[in-house]
């Protein structure tokens, strides 16, 4: 049998805890919960477990190294009482019975893209981080053309792994290497090859999850119901998922990709109304367009970042029949394996090895803040030049748009929990990213990206005004409860739920109950728990 394998930390036969204590004057919670894991330490079946304190000298460290977003990265923002880092999963069901026993919340971080924080920040003060980056194995095996990771990894480890064995073989996940696979996959997972393949949660065929009662479960064991939660539904309402076996696809030996960019004086808002005809209902599955709608040098400015499964001259041949109108030229398009695809989509230097994408270090980090959009009918070419205009005065703000169709439009909206798929012309991201620091410059660039999100108003879907869980974005509604203990089902989730999930949240919420009815996992924007005297209002 072919596999490969490769794990950032070996297991190691001999326990250590390493504790170091907070001191206080009483005896706290917290002081409890590290007793409650020092008892419990006979059920560790090997591995290094760190717990760090405030008091320890490498906590601000360990904190930092994996928050993204650096508007929560300062002092203002809440901090935990402690970060777990398990490498056994023994490791995590401790913690999971000592945080139930101790009435405090867990907050899990794989790759910490969180784009609120919410995998490291919390309304509650008595939480903890629980950090998976030491489980990040990806085992290949090629003769089922499948491969298990887990949920510490990056997308990055994950594409390499598969590039290991295999110049033919890929799969459907995001285009920054350095996101986890735990919040990416169970969340949905998109990418550049979402029209010929779907979502990543189109092509998971199994998962490892420890639930609330520190059961380890497989979807054998789990059920159906779980399963399809934690596939699209963001796996850390339900428990910790250790895991994904997922379903590698075949791709061509060399694929071709392009980025071009085009000017207002290009015939702009005739382009850009055409891209919105052709990009989801005109061209091929194997062809993906993205458009990036930004301005500089005080002008509107648009480009196209493109992935198509096959050589150039079909490509070019294909463009100008369907798409003559971004005048694409052989010089245009770049012949490579579609491992070093990965790295052009991430805007590394031409030449770059592969294993860059084993680094977990981000090329660039910023203060950010996004939002999201779905797109059911083109925007008439007044309403572009309407939102150009706007995006010039407010000048920081980006729109990025993905296009749907292909398979994503042959999938039914309950298969998985993600409910986005036929009818949608693309997926809108808005962006705002800055250098100042505090919270008046934050405010400032947040209010940007709001304005442009409202005067996108009247061009995108309404009732619900639809909202992509990946793009993780708490103006569109909290549980205001979500950062307390034993919280429940309210109808503030429901107007979150809905945007995410639509009719599937109903679902969600009844599974939620049965699994985790005490509410457990949670947080500001978590699948709630309905107490039985309740019912669901949506």
């Amino acid at each position: 049998m072919k596999t490969s394998g490769f794990a950032m930390l070996s297991s190691l036969v001999v326990v250590v805890v390493v504790v170091v204590s907070v001191t206080t004057t009483s005896y706290s919670a917290e002081d409890a919960f590290i007793k409650c894991i020092e008892n419990n330490s006979k059920l560790f079946n090997g591995g290094v477990f760190l717990l760090q304190t405030p008091s320890s000298p490498s906590f601000s460290s360990s904190l930092q190294t994996y928050i993204r977003n650096l508007r929560f990265n300062q002092s203002t923002a809440p901090k935990p009482t402690f970060i777990l880092t398990p490498s056994h999963v023994s490791h995590i069901q401790t913690s999971i019975i000592c945080a139930k026993s101790h009435r405090l919340q867990i907050k899990l971080r794989s790759g910490g893209h969180d784009f609120e924080g919410l995998s490291y920040v919390s309304d509650s003060p008595n939480f903890f981080i629980l950090d998976m980056f030491n489980l990040r194995s990806v085992n290949v095996t090629l003769e089922d053309e499948s491969a298990w990771v887990e949920a510490g990894a990056t997308l990055g480890e994950v594409f390499y792994g598969i590039a290991g064995i295999s110049n033919t073989h890929a799969f459907p996940a995001g285009v920054c290497p350095t996101v986890g696979v735990g919040g990416h996959v169970s969340s949905g997972g998109y990418g550049n090859l979402m029209r010929k393949f779907g979502l990543s949660v189109d092509n998971v065929v199994d998962a490892k999850i420890v639930d609330v009662k520190g059961r380890i479960l497989d979807r054998k064991s789990m059920g159906e119901d779980l399963f399809w939660a934690i596939t699209g539904g963001g796996g850390s309402s339900f428990g910790v998922v250790l895991s994904y076996k997922i379903k590698l696809v075949r791709v061509p030996n060399r694929v071709t990709v392009f980025s071009i960019f085009r000017t207002y004086d290009e015939n702009f808002t005739h382009l850009i109304h055409r891209y919105q005809k052709v990009a989801a209902d005109e061209l091929p599955e194997k062809l993906f367009i993205r458009l990036i709608l930004d301005v500089a040098n005080g002008k509107n400015r648009a480009r196209f970042v493109a992935l198509f499964l096959g050589n150039s001259e079909n490509l070019l041949s294909l463009m100008n029949r369907r798409f003559p109108e971004l005048g694409l030229k052989q010089k245009d398009c770049i012949k490579i394996r579609w491992i070093e695809s990965v790295l052009f989509w991430a805007d590394f230097p031409t030449g770059t090895p592969i294993t860059a994408l084993l680094s977990r270090v981000p090329q660039v980090l910023a203060h950010f803040k996004r939002k999201s959009d779905y797109l059911k009918k083109p925007i008439p070419k007044s309403g572009l030049e309407f939102i150009f205009k706007k995006m010039v005065e407010l000048k920081t703000p980006l729109l990025t748009f993905n296009p749907y169709g292909g398979r994503m439009a042959e999938i039914p909206p309950e298969a998985k929990p993600f409910p986005h798929r036929g009818g949608n012309i693309a997926k809108i991201q808005y962006a705002a990213n800055w250098d100042e620091k505090g919270i008046e410059a934050a405010n400032y660039y947040i209010n940007l990206t709001r304005m442009l999100y409202e005067y996108m108003t009247p061009y995108v879907s309404v009732n619900p005004r639809e909202a992509f869980l990946c793009y993780r974005d708490l103006d569109i509604g909290t549980n205001r409860n979500g950062g307390g203990n034993g919280s429940y089902y309210s109808e503030d989730a429901a107007v979150y739920g809905v945007k995410y999930f639509m009719d599937n949240f109903k679902r969600l919420v009844k599974i939620k109950t049965k699994f985790d009815p005490d509410n457990f996992f949670r947080d500001e924007q978590s699948i709630p728990s309905v107490r039985p005297e309740d019912e669901i209002k949506i």
